[in-house]
């Protein structure tokens, strides 16, 4: 079995809503895709902080101190 990405498992997501959405479950049915909804919620939700936690990381200065600073496009003319 393939290892989940983040991006698989919004996709999968997505597809979850589209068939609750349609209303042609049955309440069993639903209910799993319910599930398994709220199983990939928190996959992509332990992701998410996974990837703050390292783009702290990156910004912390010598010091250890965090620097928040504006998000620039690489081809932005103010770098």
């Amino acid at each position: 079995m393939a290892k989940q990405t983040f991006e698989s498992a919004v996709k999968r997501l997505e597809s979850i809503v589209h068939e609750l959405e349609g209303g042609d479950l049955t309440l069993d049915e639903a209910l799993k895709k319910f599930q398994e909804g709220v199983k990939l919620t928190k996959f992509c939700s332990n992701k998410l902080d996974e990837t703050e936690k390292k783009v702290s990381l990156l910004l912390k200065d010598d010091e250890g101190k965090v620097h928040a600073g504006p998000f620039l496009p690489e081809d932005s003319d103010d770098v």
